[in-house]
């Protein structure tokens, strides 16, 4: 028992301990909840960065290629959609699209409405700017002297335009220097003309009234101008 316990051994037993005690009060104890440390990672060679950056936008593989094939399918697609099973109407389709390639049924109608739609309203406003804008010089020739015999007379009319519940093209070519695009729309509007004192002389301003015209549309393909103006306007029965 007392080789045991001989003061070497109990010295040796006491540095332990001290050291013990040292390095964990330096070092701490892991309980198992402890963050990872963080890894600094050395700055990745280019190579290594080309490899890991994703591309915004596909890389230049033939890509305006595809893109005319998408376009090309899309625009027949489109054609065929609207031609209805016309065939002649679709040939048209074709004939146009081959001198403006840009040119799109879907995209022209939406045009067209809303070309109709100011020029409706701007009549009835009296708006020649506008309509000078729209309109081929004969149209707005005609347009203008209705406003002019309109205010002549000290009419003026109350107009208000409600929506076009059906539009269709009823034509389409290139006669190999415009393109030219027909189109019939069925408006719902309503409109009252009323004389200097307000009395009615012509609509009703408490009733949508429907109205159908056909107006063809013309622009050069080769212009820079891109925009449209209306050459022949008629109201249909």
């Amino acid at each position: 028992m007392d080789e045991f316990f001989d003061l070497p051994t109990l010295i040796v037993i006491a540095v332990a301990v001290f050291v013990l005690f040292r390095l964990r009060s330096v070092l701490g104890t892991r309980t198992g909840n402890e963050r990872p440390p963080v890894e600094r990672r050395k700055p990745a060679t280019a190579e290594a960065q080309e490899e890991t950056v994703v591309p915004l936008r596909p890389r230049g593989t033939g890509a305006p290629e595809l893109d005319d094939e998408r376009r090309a399918r899309k625009t027949e697609a489109e054609i065929e959609q609207f031609a209805h099973g016309d065939e002649q109407l679709a040939a048209g389709f074709r004939s146009v699209v081959a001198a403006d390639p840009s040119f799109t049924p879907k995209s022209f109608l939406d045009g067209a409405k809303q070309a109709y739609e100011m020029v409706v309203t701007a009549y009835a406003a009296g708006d020649r700017a506008m309509l000078k804008n729209l309109l081929e010089k004969d149209v707005f020739d005609g347009f203008q002297r209705a406003i002019a015999e309109r205010e002549a007379a000290g009419q003026s009319v109350d107009f208000t335009f409600v929506g076009l519940p059906k539009v269709e093209i009823s034509e389409a070519e290139y006669d190999k220097k415009n393109v030219l695009i027909t189109v019939r729309f069925h408006a719902e509007v309503v409109s009252a003309t009323r004389d200097k004192d307000g009395n009615l002389v012509d609509g009703n301003a408490d009733q949508v009234e429907t109205v159908a015209d056909e107006w063809t549309f013309a622009r050069n393909p080769k212009s820079r101008d891109p925009n449209w103006k209306v050459i022949t306007t008629s109201q249909l029965d």
